[in-house]
């Protein structure tokens, strides 16, 4: 089957991947460019690049093509566009300020400057979703941290969030699982005087987090934890420095026993919420599979 769409004027001059999202939907640059590679789609039958840029009078070729159908299929595998939780498009009535919300799986880096191979600004850069603006990170969470992750799609709003961020005006929730029962009141605060070292100079840094036990038991904590300040690996150190680490943090362990160690961290950015112009927001993830899994293992309640 062949169909064939014209270019009128009001398209003349734009990229041919821009023409077919503007007449056949919101589809993932890559399936785009990997039809264009194959011949499935064709600008005035020959083969043409991602970039090339249609004219009035051409006619884009569609041969034997179901983009429903490889959409449906490429969701069987993992690609960060498919982890959005939501798009807000008009966050404050300007129509530039705007965001993209995630749940970010573990070991992804937010941004680069780590070891790490890839990371969710790199990746979503190169995805249509930001095919036309340059995303923006605006907080930090863990490589190896699950959850709400939050991306700016101008500097504008980059700015705006930053800035939320560093008057403590965003509500973040982390849900945790820790090694053994942890000795404390149901809810409170803790308060910790957390060292770090830069070019060998010691730095003694104020940490607070609220937190709430959600349940516990000889062998492990489910707890859920509302940062008040914002230090690196607060949560991390702060439930090393009580002797109950994380279950999967290998560089804050307090316990040695091997079969309490996990692959992956127990630490999961649950929720976050913040307020602009009076008009609230709320991001929420679902926890993955292998936290709700240790849950069941360790005989914790959610």
């Amino acid at each position: 089957m062949k169909k064939s769409i014209n270019v009128d004027k009001s398209f003349n001059d734009m990229r041919i991947d821009r023409f077919i999202r503007n007449h056949l939907g919101k589809i993932p640059q890559g399936l785009i460019e990997r039809n264009l590679r194959n011949g499935k789609l064709k600008l005035n039958q020959k083969k043409v690049k991602s970039s090339q840029k249609v004219k009035t009078g051409d006619k884009l070729n569609i041969y034997n093509l179901n983009f429903e159908e490889k959409i449906e299929q490429l969701k069987k595998k993992y690609n960060p566009s498919n982890e959005i939780i939501k798009e807000n498009e008009d966050l404050i009535i300007e129509n530039n300020v705007n965001f993209v919300v995630l749940n970010k799986q573990s070991g992804i880096s937010v941004q680069g400057g780590t070891k790490s191979k890839k990371n969710i600004i790199d990746i979503f850069a190169k995805s249509n979703l930001f095919r036309d603006q340059k995303p923006y990170s605006v907080h930090r969470l863990d490589k190896d941290t699950s959850g709400v992750f939050i991306i700016a799609k101008n500097r504008e709003t980059a700015q705006l969030l930053t800035s939320l961020f560093r008057l403590r005006k965003v509500y973040k929730t982390y849900l945790a699982i820790c090694n053994g029962e942890l000795i404390l009141i149901d809810k409170g605060v803790i308060k910790d005087d957390l060292i770090r070292f830069e070019n060998k100079k010691k730095i003694v840094e104020k940490a607070e987090t609220k937190y709430e036990i959600l349940d516990k038991n000889n062998n492990a904590t489910f707890i859920q934890l509302n940062p008040i300040t914002g230090r690196k690996h607060q949560l991390r150190k702060q439930l090393f420095n009580l002797g109950n680490s994380i279950i999967g943090d290998k560089k804050y362990n307090s316990t040695n026993n091997s079969k309490m160690n996990n692959k992956n961290l127990m630490l999961h950015s649950y929720e976050i919420k913040f307020k602009i112009n009076e008009k609230k927001y709320t991001f929420r993830a679902t926890p993955p599979d292998y936290f709700r899994n240790m849950l069941k293992t360790k005989r914790l309640n959610f």
